[in-house]
Parts: C-alpha cells; sequence; structure tokens
C-alpha cells in the first residue's frame, strides 16, 4: 500500500457511533450557571484576588509546569464551558475512556508493580527476580545489558567494558534459561525493555517457556519492540526504518496466532521524555508511534482489530503532578479517538491504551540521593491518579548506578504505601470535573492533534523521522529546559539551590569486572557444546526468511534460538540481508 493509498486512513467517514456520540450533548454547565460564575469571580477579582497581588505580587517569576507549558493560574468553570460529559468523560470503563479502562478503577484491580531489574549475569539477575516476586512484587521487567541490545556477543570488541553493566548480559538460550530458572512463567507476567534485537529475545522466552511446559497461549507480558522511538530518541538502533518495521509486523503477525496474551510491543514515549522532550511532545510523538504501527499493520495485510488490542504503551511520569494527570488522560481519549474514528477499529480492545509507567530517570539527582524518594513518590502518584496499568518506581540510586537491594526494596514499598495506605485508590478518577485538569487535559488533546497534522505533512512518522522532525523538537526542548535551569527561573532542590557544603557518602552497586570473565566462559561453554551444523542451517535458513518480503522471520528466529545460535550471529544474518543504519547529521 502506497502512501497515497492510506489516505482513506487518516481521513475517514465517520461511523455511525461516533456520529450518534458527538450528537448527544451534554455540557457540564448551564449559560446561567456560567453567567452566575463569571459574574462572581468578577467581584472577587476586585475586591479580594487584585488587591492583595499589587500589595505583594508573586514570590517567583516562573509559574509554568515542568516542560514550560503556561499554567492556568485560576481555572473556572468557563474554562471547561464546552466540556461535553458524554463525548469527552463519560463513565469509566466507555468511550472515550478519559476516566480509566475499568469501571471499577483500581477498586476491582490493583496496577500492576513491575519493577525494571536485571545485571551481571543470568544467575544474578534470576536471583533479584526470585527476590522482588517474595517482597510482593506482581510481575517481572528485564533489563538487557547494551551488548545484548545492540546486537552483540560478549566477546565482542564492542562489548568491552559493558558486560552486564546496565543489565543482564544474555548472549544465548542458555542464558535466558538461566533468567527464569525456578520462575513459572504461566503465573508471571513478563516485560522485556529490548527493541532492535526484540524478536530474538521474544524467541528466546518462547523457548524457554516451552522448555518449562508452559502453554504458549497462556503465558503473558510486554515486549517494547518499539524501534521509531529508537531513532527519535534513544538510538539503540541497528536495521533502517522500514526493515526495522517490517520484523515488527512479523511479531504482530506471530503472537496473534500463537501468543494471544503477549503483548508484542509497547509503545514508549518514557526515552522520548528522557531525552529532553516536553510532556505534550512525549504524548504526541508517543501516540503518532502507535498510529504509524497500526498503518503498518494494516499494509502488512492484518486486520487492525486482529492486532491493535494487543497493543500497549508505555510512559514517562514526571515531577508536575497535573500535567502528568492530564497527560495520561488524553493519551487515553486521544487514542480512542484515533483508533475508531481515523482506522475505523469496531472492537472497543481497540480503542482502549493500556499503559504501564516509569518514573522520571532524568528528574532524579546524584547530589542528595534521599531526595529521590519524594521525587519517586510525587512521580508515582501522578501515575495512579492518572490511571495507569502497570508501575515501575525508580531507586533513589539509579542516577548512581543500578539498585542496590535495598533501594530497590524502598521503591517497591512506595508503591504498596501509595496502594495501601494512601486512599487514593479508593474512587475511580479522583480528579475528574476538576476546573483545572479538565482544562489542561483538553490543552495536552488540542497540542496533540496538531502535532499530529505536522507529522502527517511529511507523510508519515517514519518519514518526519528521516527528516529530523522530532529529534530537532526535543533538542529544543530540552536546550530551553536547561536554560531555566541554568538561570534558576526553575529550582531543582540539592543542584542549583538548597546544596550542601559536603555531599555524604552513598554505597552505590558496583558490577567488577569479574562478570566479563564468567559471562565469557558461559559462552564458550555454549559454542563448545551445541550442534554447529544445525546453528549454520539456521541461520541461512533465517538469511532466506529475511530477503523474502512474504516469509514472517520470526519461526526462522526461533529455530535459530533452540539451536543455541547467539543474540551476535542472529543479529548478523539479518544484518548481512537489511543493512545497518546511519543517522543523517542533523542540526
Amino acid at each position: 500500500m502506497s502512501r497515497n493509498d492510506t489516505d482513506l486512513l487518516k481521513h475517514p467517514a465517520t461511523p455511525p457511533r461516533a456520529a450518534a456520540n458527538d450528537a448527544q450533548q451534554l455540557p457540564l454547565f448551564s449559560a446561567e450557571a456560567l453567567k452566575s460564575a463569571a459574574k462572581q469571580e468578577a467581584s472577587w477579582r476586585r475586591e479580594v484576588h487584585d488587591p492583595l497581588v499589587a500589595k505583594k505580587g508573586p514570590w517567583k517569576k516562573d509559574f509554568t509546569t515542568v516542560s514550560g507549558m503556561e499554567v492556568n493560574p485560576l481555572a473556572r468553570p468557563s474554562d471547561i464551558a464546552d466540556l461535553d460529559f458524554n463525548r469527552d468523560l463519560a463513565f469509566p470503563g466507555e468511550f472515550p475512556y478519559t476516566r480509566g479502562l475499568h469501571p471499577s478503577g483500581y477498586r476491582g484491580k490493583l496496577w500492576t508493580m513491575r519493577q525494571f531489574a536485571g545485571f551481571g549475569t543470568a544467575k544474578q539477575s534470576n536471583e533479584r527476580y526470585k527476590y522482588l516476586l517474595s517482597q510482593g512484587q506482581h510481575g517481572l521487567s528485564i533489563a538487557f545489558h547494551l551488548p545484548t541490545l545492540y546486537g552483540y556477543d560478549s566477546d565482542h570488541k564492542y562489548s568491552a567494558g559493558e558486560v552486564g553493566k546496565c543489565g543482564v548480559a544474555v548472549d544465548s538460550l542458555a542464558d535466558m534459561e538461566a533468567v527464569f530458572d525456578g520462575i513459572n512463567l504461566e503465573d508471571v507476567t513478563v516485560s522485556m525493555t529490548i527493541n532492535s534485537t526484540g524478536p530474538i529475545a521474544l524467541a528466546m522466552y518462547l523457548a524457554v517457556a516451552e522448555k518449562h511446559g508452559s502453554d504458549w497461549k497462556k503465558i503473558s507480558g510486554t515486549l517494547q519492540n518499539d524501534i521509531l522511538k529508537e531513532y527519535i530518541a534513544q538510538k539503540e538502533y541497528i536495521f533502517p526504518p522500514r526493515p526495522s518495521m517490517r520484523l515488527i509486523t512479523d511479531t504482530f503477525r506471530f503472537c496473534k496466532e500463537h501468543v494471544p496474551r503477549y503483548n508484542p510491543i509497547s509503545i514508549s514515549g518514557y526515552h522520548i521524555r528522557e531525552a529532553g522532550s516536553t510532556a505534550l511532545q512525549e504524548l504526541a510523538f508517543t501516540l503518532r508511534d502507535g498510529m504509524e504501527y497500526v498503518e503498518y499493520g494494516i499494509r502488512a495485510g492484518l486486520d487492525v482489530d486482529e492486532f491493535a488490542p494487543r497493543l500497549s504503551f508505555f510512559f514517562n511520569s514526571h515531577n508536575d503532578l497535573f500535567e502528568e494527570v492530564a497527560k495520561f488522560r488524553a493519551a487515553r481519549r486521544i487514542w480512542a479517538k484515533v483508533m475508531r474514528d481515523r482506522y475505523g477499529a469496531k472492537d472497543p480492545r481497540s480503542w482502549m491504551l493500556r499503559f504501564h509507567t516509569q518514573t522520571a530517570g532524568a528528574s532524579l539527582t546524584a547530589q542528595q540521593p534521599y531526595n529521590n524518594i519524594v521525587r519517586v513518590t510525587v512521580q508515582a502518584l501522578a501515575a495512579i491518579l492518572g490511571g495507569t496499568n502497570s508501575l515501575h518506581t525508580n531507586s533513589l540510586d539509579e542516577t548512581l548506578a543500578l539498585p542496590t537491594e535495598k533501594a530497590a526494596r524502598i521503591a517497591l514499598r512506595t508503591q504498596q504505601i501509595l496502594a495501601h495506605e494512601s486512599g487514593i485508590i479508593n474512587t475511580t478518577d479522583p480528579l475528574a470535573g476538576s476546573f483545572f485538569v479538565e482544562e489542561l487535559t483538553n490543552r495536552m488533546e488540542k497540542g496533540c492533534f496538531e502535532y499530529f497534522d505536522r507529522i502527517d505533512q511529511f507523510g508519515g512518522m517514519v518519514e518526519a523521522i528521516e527528516a529530523g522532525f522530532p529529534q530537532r523538537e526535543i533538542w529544543d526542548a530540552a536546550y530551553q529546559y536547561q536554560r531555566s535551569v541554568d538561570s534558576k527561573e526553575k529550582l531543582v532542590v540539592g543542584v542549583n539551590a538548597f546544596q550542601m557544603e559536603q555531599e555524604e557518602p552513598y554505597d552505590a552497586l558496583y558490577i567488577d569486572e569479574s562478570v566479563t570473565a564468567q559471562q565469557l566462559a558461559l559462552l564458550d561453554k555454549v559454542r563448545k557444546e551445541r550442534n554447529q551444523q544445525a546453528v549454520t542451517d539456521t541461520l541461512h535458513a533465517l538469511s532466506n526468511a529475511a530477503a523474502d518480503a512474504n516469509a514472517n522471520t520470526m519461526p526462522y528466529i526461533i529455530d535459530c534460538v533452540k539451536a543455541y545460535a547467539t543474540v551476535g550471529e542472529i543479529s548478523d544474518a539479518l544484518r548481512d540481508v537489511f543493512g545497518t543504519y546511519q543517522e543523517p547529521a542533523l542540526f
């Protein structure tokens, strides 16, 4: 399908249900109520507000959000006079899902507490996963070290100094077997944060499940598998965009047929925000990435309702509580409208935006690291008030190193205290109807659709990335934020305000170089004991499948994995066919 053929995807006829809903105008305020409120406001400003402001004035210059968005200093009913209950809010569990996907909110089901973890060897990470599960964590979230993310084995020259440092070292199926040793994959949902080599990690996970005797139709979890945000922000790409998108649609089709409860992609705004974007840019670029995956899935011959219900999202939760809440509420509403009205999805599950949240790593400070516990608590609170489906809370020391066991436990306890002691789960969408929150939610939605229009003018997100549009937008936002910190318009406690003359020492987790020797010994053992002919044959078959646009690469990757071909060998087989991506110079 050419780009011209996708015009109907962008501006389809409005479905009958949408027209019916839009006709049901049910504003929250009558004209009489708005007129009365305006009269009372005028009196209040004249007699109370203005004299005090004239006398004292504001105590600081900058009252914008963390993202630099202007904040309504006094939200009023008139600011949301056009808010229609049926169209914009409705009840929880009903279109457009602004108020959440589940009718009873967290009273019916708590969010999944899923702490991101992984370091050193597979055995070391397995011990941490079992510890977190024993402390009340609900699911696993696997962090892989950089060589695996980039498609290199631990003995590659590019892996020097990186083995096991920022995630678990996984070179072959033998490592993944050790990662999940003693863990029942039918009982625990598993998220894997990996993108360019995501199909390989998925293949390993499925091979382990098969060895455990687990039914593929019963296991569940999420593969990040989001390559577009790599080109935009994180830069952990291998192949050019279009073959990378082909690998992703292959996982869509494979999971639909064989692993129906597994989410084959988690469309990630987290790394976009960590790169310096605003909250609005995170929202817009993430959702537009999601739309691009939908369009590529449709072009690959899939019916939208065959794969859209298994799409999931991954957002950042930063320090500005209300900005984040508005972002999350707007995300659900926008996605519901886009899926129903732009892509014609009929299944309500296709309209529902399900998302994981991680607190903002970029907000954490090396100075006075215990302050990070407070930051993380505020960020977690925003995610929960915004209706997240699962949550990772960063550890206080993650700006220094991988978290210690103690710091990881405190991060988990933060979620548990919010869940069981704060009372915020007792009602669904507690901030609904707030003049300020609803007005900010509307602004997020409006700004997001404006970004969609700009990206559509490029021809889509792949073309916008190739032109450097989202990258430049993020660079500009990051520069403006840093200027505001440098000028002290925005204060960061312990960094540009309230510093200590001498920092207290903190014992961070250190991964020593002995991990490299252990991992290389394990890798050498696998290579010596495997059937080399089987490795050669399966890698050759994968290369042929990759060269055939009509073949699904996933079964061939699984065959390679089962033969104990390594991540590097499988990636090289794909590199030989797809080539590698070189980012153009952008200024």
